[in-house]
């Protein structure tokens, strides 16, 4: 199966800093990938080499195309959503439908009128008139109505209420989403996206310190949670991390014996938002 994205020792400076250290990844047609990492861990600098926006050292493949010499040709099959939404505040709504329409083969009018109707944003207003919240709503309609191979989003639902961000991902989902399609989403809210990730890709320091499917997550780690009493066994079974909640132990293991930690205590699929905290201060992949 050919990769929509694929990098082999991907490297990106600035000056005497290296944003992005020499990764390998390779990302499957009809995925929705988790780049997750902390501030300054190198995803921003991963995502501008993708889409063209950056110069880089290293291979890199995005849809069979090399992002730095193709970027004109990659964009008609590639959509972004950045995590500021940038409009022309004097165009009013129905013209920015008309623009996009024309400059962008596969938007359909039809879905955008439709995605805005679940908000407060009317044709005629201009984008000035709209609050921030309005304006991401705005942009995520637009780009979400238009026919790509690849979207990418970044911090896609920063500055909106809960509600359309619940509402955002689950058109993006049921709506948007197909197995033809790949999403590739950065965002630090990652209780609201572990539903409907397919694979997870944790970036620290240039690095890729986690990288794997979300049924591998589900067999690979597992949470155990002890009383005080037990702790010291459980330390024994060396975890990739420990914290304790309410005077409980959890531990996070990778590719422990679950019936030997049963014996210990109870024992869950550990949440993402957990993951990342253990694999960026516990250990690495």
């Amino acid at each position: 199966m050919t990769s929509i994205i694929s990098a082999r020792g991907l490297t990106k400076r600035y000056g005497r800093t290296v944003a992005v250290d020499h990764i390998d990844l390779d990302i499957p047609p009809g995925r929705i990938v988790g780049l997750i990492g902390p501030n300054g861990a190198g995803k921003t600098s991963a995502l501008k080499a993708i889409l063209g926006l950056a110069t880089f050292d290293g291979e890199l493949s995005v849809m069979g195309k090399d992002p730095s010499r193709e970027r004109a040709a990659l964009m008609e099959d590639v959509c972004f959503i950045a995590d500021v939404a940038v409009l022309p505040r004097w165009i009013r709504v129905w013209q920015l439908i008309e623009i996009t329409e024309q400059i962008h083969r596969g938007f359909s009018r039809e879905k955008c009128l439709e995605y805005l109707t679940h908000t407060k944003i009317t044709p005629d207003q201009k984008v000035k008139q709209l609050s921030k919240g309005m304006v991401a709503q705005l942009h995520l309609a637009l780009v979400m109505s238009i026919d790509v191979r690849l979207l990418v989003l970044d911090e896609p639902t920063l500055g909106l209420d809960i509600l359309y961000r619940k509402q955002f991902y689950t058109s993006l989902l049921n709506d948007y989403f197909d197995e033809q399609r790949t999403i590739l989403i950065t965002t630090h809210q990652v209780e609201e996206v572990e539903h409907i990730l397919t694979d997870l890709v944790f970036i620290q320091d240039g690095k890729i310190a986690l990288e794997a499917s979300m049924d591998e997550v589900e067999k690979r780690y597992v949470e155990l949670m002890v009383r005080p009493e037990m702790a010291e066994k459980a330390r024994g079974l060396k975890p990739l991390y420990e914290r304790e909640l309410f005077g409980r132990h959890i531990f996070l293991y990778d590719s422990a014996e679950r019936e030997q930690l049963a014996s210990l205590g109870e024992i869950h699929t550990p949440s993402v938002a957990d993951l990342f905290v253990a694999t960026m201060k516990g250990g690495q992949s």
